[in-house]
């Protein structure tokens, strides 16, 4: 499964916040979903059952992360944010379809390269929690900061 869904959303939102331009922001997000991956974090999940027990709830608080974060977001800054989320979510756009259809949209070399550089175990729940506080907390004070961001 890789990282929490919400986590890379929140990632994302930070990323737009500071990126501040939709362009850059969705760039970074692609790439920060990536980076995220190669982190140790939650996992393995032993089983099909086991996984849809924990990601269609966090489907479910990612999108809710996505819409609160995006009413919350001054509108001249939104566009980045939104593109940050989106490029921070893209490439787990292939869970759905692999659960439920049996094969990804994405080309094999992306979906070989996603999986081997998943660092994952289970116990790390913990992990998931902080990142996604630490992640909620960091886009917050840079959406209240009124100073430029990075790009």
């Amino acid at each position: 499964m890789g990282v929490l869904l919400t986590n890379h959303v929140l990632s994302g939102a930070l990323i737009g916040a500071l990126a501040r331009r939709p362009a850059p922001a969705f760039a970074a997000g692609v790439a920060s979903h990536f980076v995220l991956d190669a982190l140790p974090h939650w996992g393995d999940w032993g089983s099909h059952r086991r996984f849809l027990q924990v990601a269609v709830p966090d489907g479910l608080i990612a999108l809710a992360a996505m819409g609160t974060v995006a009413a919350l977001t001054p509108g001249a800054r939104r566009p980045a944010v939104l593109a940050g989320m989106m490029g921070a979510a893209l490439p787990d756009l292939d869970k759905p379809p692999k659960a439920f259809l049996g094969r990804s949209p994405w080309p094999g070399v992306v979906d070989r390269f996603h999986n081997r550089i998943q660092r994952e175990a289970s116990g790390r729940a913990h992990v998931e929690l902080l990142a996604a506080t630490a992640f909620a907390a960091a886009t917050y004070a840079a959406l209240r900061s009124p100073k430029p961001g990075l790009a």
